[in-house]
């Protein structure tokens, strides 16, 4: 998981992380300076509240595999919309139960129509997730500092 710094602090001071690496920056307040941590570790479980899946693009396409809802073909993020299933000029609502993941010719050849109407069939009815799948950070590892190769599973670039 990366968190920004400020958080990264924050749980030092509460005993919840142990640090692993640092920057050479240092974090300076009036009493007290510190190097930036760059990789810490939880010291315990984590225990999430129960508030739901967050409504986002992403994690709708998380919920659907990256995976476009009307033809089934696997996609990166880039070359995926979300769709609404009953469209919103018919009252459909940006809700968990209303979007799907369409690539853009499925997205296009369903036109603001109900998925009947354009003669489409949904692959699997949208649902509000209770969880999403735990999908490693995505970053092109030009942009990995060097410090978190080793925590990250990439080989050095």
């Amino acid at each position: 998981m990366v968190v920004p710094w400020q958080t990264a602090v924050t749980m030092i001071y509460l005993g919840k992380v142990d640090v692993l690496e640092v920057y050479d920056e240092e974090i300076r307040s009036p009493s007290v300076t510190i190097r930036m941590p760059s990789v810490v570790r939880l010291r315990g479980a984590v225990r999430a509240a129960r508030k739901g899946v967050k409504f986002s693009r992403t994690n709708v396409m998380t919920r659907d595999g990256f995976t476009c809802q009307y033809c089934g073909v696997r996609l990166t993020m880039s070359e995926l919309n979300y769709d609404h299933v009953v469209p919103r000029r018919l009252g459909g609502r940006t809700e968990w139960e209303n979007i799907v993941t369409a690539c853009y010719p499925c997205n296009a050849r369903k036109a603001g129509r109900t998925p009947e109407a354009a003669g489409m069939r949904l692959r699997r009815k949208p649902v509000r997730p209770t969880s999403l799948p735990v999908s490693g950070v995505v970053l092109p590892s030009r942009r990995v500092p060097d410090e978190w190769l080793p925590y990250v599973g990439i080989g050095q670039a």
